[in-house]
């Protein structure tokens, strides 16, 4: 079995009859823990870029807040319209969404708390209701929330909805453990990085796999921004110095390279397959 955190990526879809085999928009893992090690890699960094990206557009070229949000709603309106009409998965697409989405509930996180001045234990406790509430109303219609039964258009728009409040809640959590209980980015990166792995341990022996993934899922928040806060900041502040625009970079470039080698063997894994069912 694969660790709970990794179920996301290697989720199917199976067609009944003699129709070829085709792939879910979330099949992404196909064979070898390599695959999904680089998958999550891939989910981590996507949380870093996102955070670093839109510093760097609020602050150092000089959008702001608002301008820099609505700049991320439209692109994410038009990704996520682009990931809907998707009947497999296509790389850049899904994780441009992701990165996006990332962005956005960064954003909504940072509205309420510096915009609105609502106090990070409020916005922490409201994010993680409305998540529940989205996965209880999630569940009550479907009956599941394995990703491995997204498979309809209602599902995947509860998926993105959870995924968006995951993003806005690890930022809240996040924030508030690294903020207000003075944790700091370094040590941020350690109990988060910490956590995830307990998680994944949690599953090993026998925990509920849906469960583990979620929480793991909103860790990964807190986790890629403690590690890009920790890449980017200053060192008199206990960071690496290499600022937001080295850190965004550096990180895209691996992105783009881990999609594309994890694309490369997907479709590999494909071919294999049609050449089977065909023979």
């Amino acid at each position: 079995m694969y660790p709970a955190i990794f179920e996301f990526f290697s989720a199917s879809q199976e067609i009944s009859g003699a129709r070829r085999l085709e792939q879910t928009r979330y099949r992404h893992a196909e064979q070898g823990s390599g695959s999904h090690a680089c998958l999550l890699v891939i989910k981590i960094m996507s949380t870093t870029v996102g955070e670093t990206g839109a510093d760097y557009l609020a602050v150092h070229v000089g959008l702001g807040t608002a301008v820099t949000g609505g700049i991320m709603i439209s692109l994410l309106v038009v990704a996520l319209l682009l990931q809907l009409r998707m009947r497999r998965y296509v790389p850049w697409i899904y994780w441009l969404t992701v990165v996006l989405v990332s962005v956005v509930g960064t954003q909504v996180t940072d509205a309420l708390t510096d915009g609105l001045e609502i106090s990070l234990y409020i916005s922490t406790a409201a994010f993680a209701a409305a998540l529940a509430a989205t996965f209880a109303v999630w569940y009550r219609i479907e009956r599941t929330l394995s990703i491995r039964t997204i498979v309809t258009m209602r599902r995947e728009l509860f998926y993105w909805a959870a995924v968006l409040l995951t993003f806005a809640l690890g930022t809240a959590a996040g924030d508030l453990a690294t903020e207000a209980f003075g944790l700091g980015f370094n040590l941020g990166v350690i109990i988060f990085g910490a956590l995830i792995a307990t998680i994944a341990l949690a599953y090993y022996v026998g925990a509920d796999a849906v469960l583990t993934f979620w929480l793991a899922y909103i860790l990964t928040r807190p986790l890629g921004a403690s590690l890009g806060d920790l890449l980017s900041q200053a060192r008199d502040y206990g960071g690496f110095g290499l600022g937001t625009v080295y850190t965004s970079l550096g990180f895209l470039v691996v992105i783009i390279g881990l999609v594309i080698f994890i694309s490369t063997g997907a479709n590999g894994v494909r071919s294999q397959a049609v050449t089977k069912e065909t023979a």
